[in-house]
């Protein structure tokens, strides 16, 4: 039997990522056209690749459900 309340919280969960990430890529690209230091620009670019890490672990980790849709 499947566990819908797993399910949801894995989505959410993939959901928050997603929206995280998609902020941090923002910002990035902001603090780059506004002339901002490697130190900084290096350090946006570390967590959004801890996140994308993070949230391909998640799908792949969650069988099928999740990854049929991220895929």
């Amino acid at each position: 039997m499947i566990d819908v309340r797993s399910y949801e919280r894995k989505f959410r969960e993939v959901d928050d990522l997603l929206l995280h990430l998609k902020g941090l890529v923002l910002v990035r690209a902001l603090l780059e056209e506004r002339g901002a230091g490697e130190a900084e620009l290096r350090e946006h670019g570390d967590e959004i690749e801890r996140l994308r890490a993070r949230l391909a672990a998640l799908v792949q980790g969650s069988g099928g459900g999740a990854h049929s849709v991220a895929a």
